[in-house]
C-alpha cells in the first residue's frame, strides 16, 4: 500500500455484481499528525469521506454531527462499520490501518460494509 499525503482523491466503491460501478466519491485525506488530530472537528459536515492514515480508532469528542465509521486494514477492506454520535470513542481495531469517515447513513447509501474491498485514487 502506498503512502499517501494530506491531499484530496477519489473513493472508489465496488458496485453489485452485474451492476455498474457507482460513482467516485470525493475524499480528503489526513495523513500528517496534524490533519489527523483535526479530522472533522469544528465542521458542520463533510462532503464525501475522510480517510484518516495511518489509524486503528477514533473519537467523537467536540463534533457537531453524527459520522459513519469504516475500520479497514492494510488491503483497504472493511473490518468494521459504526455509526457513531458526538461525545463518543471507537474501540481500536487490532487489524486496523487505516479509518474512513462520513456523513452518518453514507455507508447504507453507498454499499460499505464488512469484507467491502475500497480504492483510492489520489489528486
Amino acid at each position: 500500500m502506498p503512502r499517501w499525503r494530506d491531499g484530496t482523491g477519489l473513493l472508489l466503491l465496488p458496485g453489485p455484481p452485474g451492476v455498474p460501478e457507482p460513482p467516485p466519491v470525493p475524499l480528503e485525506i489526513a495523513s500528517s499528525y496534524r490533519a489527523r488530530t483535526r479530522g472533522l472537528l469544528g465542521r458542520d459536515g463533510v462532503e464525501g469521506a475522510l480517510l484518516l492514515t495511518p489509524a486503528s480508532s477514533v473519537h467523537t469528542f467536540r463534533m457537531r454531527f453524527a459520522i459513519d465509521v469504516a475500520y479497514l486494514d492494510r488491503e483497504l477492506t472493511v473490518l468494521a462499520v459504526r455509526t457513531m454520535v458526538p461525545g463518543r470513542l471507537g474501540w481500536p481495531r487490532v487489524r486496523g490501518r487505516h479509518v474512513l469517515e462520513a456523513s452518518a447513513g453514507a455507508w447504507g447509501r453507498w454499499g460499505v460494509g464488512v469484507g467491502t474491498r475500497v480504492g483510492v485514487r489520489v489528486g
